[in-house]
């Protein structure tokens, strides 16, 4: 069975899920892939319907990802007024907007009932601080589980009513998150369990030197 375009999806999942809301996100590298961006209240709805579909059957999520988009600027012509020459004309003018960041989830939709995919969703959050929180598809998809985990570690996005919502590759008392792209590890693994190689030597700078006693030289105290 041949795969509707997005537009005829987008259109459908509009009609069927009442309120929803799909935007069609083209995608310029050279995999020319776009996907459906989904609002964030109706998308376990909007998951739903793509999986029992009969048309669609989109019945296998084969991978979730994460993506951090910092704060960023990005210019925009716009029409002004000025006047010039004493006359008011429309003039384009450059100006540059500030573009606050979010996080997102990428999933990856297949039909094994037709044969054909993928379909990509995603969603986004309203910030990458507090906001940072989206709804899990796991009770659509079970295999988003441990996938939307990893994204919780790594990327800290907090995904509602996932039934086991935990650390899933960094261990419990790691702060932060890893993928992030303003992240910066530290040179102090106060919580790694077994330091070792690069990470040892980072963590000797924080290592204090025991006072000299009968003569003897300085020594590096251990951990």
């Amino acid at each position: 069975m041949t795969l509707e375009s997005l537009d005829d999806i987008k259109a459908r999942i509009e009609a069927f899920v009442p309120g929803a809301s799909v935007t069609i996100i083209p995608n310029s590298s050279p995999a020319n892939q776009p996907s459906l961006l989904l609002d964030n209240e109706h998308a376990a709805a909007v998951a739903k319907f793509l999986r029992d579909d009969p048309t669609l059957r989109l019945d296998y999520c084969s991978n979730v990802t994460g993506v951090d988009w910092l704060d960023r600027k990005v210019k925009k012509t716009i029409k002004v007024k000025k006047v010039i020459d004493g006359e008011e004309k429309e003039v384009d003018e450059m100006r540059e907007e500030l573009v606050p960041g979010y996080l997102e989830a990428v999933y990856h939709l297949f039909s094994i009932a037709h044969k054909h995919g993928p379909v990509v969703i995603r969603m986004r959050t309203a910030n990458r601080a507090e906001g940072a929180r989206l709804p899990s598809l796991t009770p659509i998809y079970r295999s988003a589980e441990f996938q939307e985990r990893e994204i919780f570690d790594l990327y800290g996005v907090h995904f509602e009513n996932h039934p086991d919502l935990r650390r899933i590759l960094m261990w419990d008392e790691f702060v932060d998150h890893p993928m992030r792209k303003d992240y910066r590890e530290p040179d102090d693994y106060e919580y790694e369990p077994t330091p070792h190689d690069d990470v040892l030597e980072k963590a000797k700078r924080h290592y204090t030197a025991r006072p000299q006693l009968d003569g003897a030289e300085n020594v590096t105290a251990q951990p």
